[in-house]
């Protein structure tokens, strides 16, 4: 393998363009949302509000709604059946938090059909988790006690599956914005103006996720770039 030193590795670059990515995304989600958080929406709900007539409209009725502290923080827990909303989402009837609501109920709804990508996803959460903690200490310790390319290649496929996770998040967020857009059209809790502002701080949430897995997919082109291509003599 080539020797890149210490204090210079062109493959840094990947890295430095997954970070740009990762502040540019999360920049934009704040702005938009803190822009359209002030927009108070022509039906005055709430965003729990709006979540429980979404909910029941949708013929859920074993679904919870709780208030969870922190800002955007907002998740729905498929194994608790608990709809969760933050401090910025569940008490105020901001176009963007009610945006926020809906999605977390597509959620919900993605859940109660059956959708696929949803499936893999939960069932990708544990050894997801495990892929982004011991992925990268395998290949070290690979280095570390020189057995070549066996524990360095485990390590590389663990990581992957991380990544997997992050590529599957994406086709379950855009439905979950897809269908909140729809619901809440249909429902005229927003009108036509607010959709296309609810869009916009949707789109600005997406692009995070998108981010995400842009960075992961170039730290594992890294890890490959580095070490995919040791023998077991190096």
């Amino acid at each position: 393998m080539p020797y890149y030193g210490f204090y210079y590795d062109p493959t840094y670059v990947l890295v430095l363009i997954g970070i740009i990515l990762t502040v540019f995304a999360s920049m934009r989600v704040n702005s938009t949302y803190s822009k359209y958080a002030k927009v108070r929406s022509m039906s005055g709900m709430t965003g729990a509000e709006a979540a429980q007539r979404l909910l029941w409209n949708a013929g859920i009725q074993d679904v919870r709604i709780e208030h969870v502290r922190g800002n955007l923080t907002d998740h729905y827990d498929p194994r608790a059946k608990v709809l969760r909303l933050s401090d910025a989402t569940y008490g105020s009837a901001s176009v963007a938090a009610v945006g926020v609501a809906a999605h977390e109920c597509g959620h919900a709804i993605q859940h109660k059909e059956g959708y696929a990508p949803l499936s893999i996803r939960s069932a990708l959460v544990p050894v997801a988790n495990f892929g982004s903690r011991l992925g990268v200490p395998i290949i070290l310790l690979g280095l570390l006690f020189g057995s070549g390319s066996l524990l360095i290649n485990i390590g590389i496929w663990v990581f992957s599956l991380s990544v997997l996770f992050q590529v599957v998040t994406l086709p379950v967020e855009f439905n979950a914005s897809s269908r909140a857009l729809r619901l809440l059209e249909s429902q005229g809790i927003l009108g036509h103006q607010e959709i296309g502002q609810c869009r916009k701080v949707l789109s600005a949430a997406a692009l995070t996720y998108v981010a995400a897995a842009a960075a992961s997919l170039l730290q594992l082109l890294r890890l490959v770039l580095l070490f995919g291509g040791r023998r077991s003599d190096d």
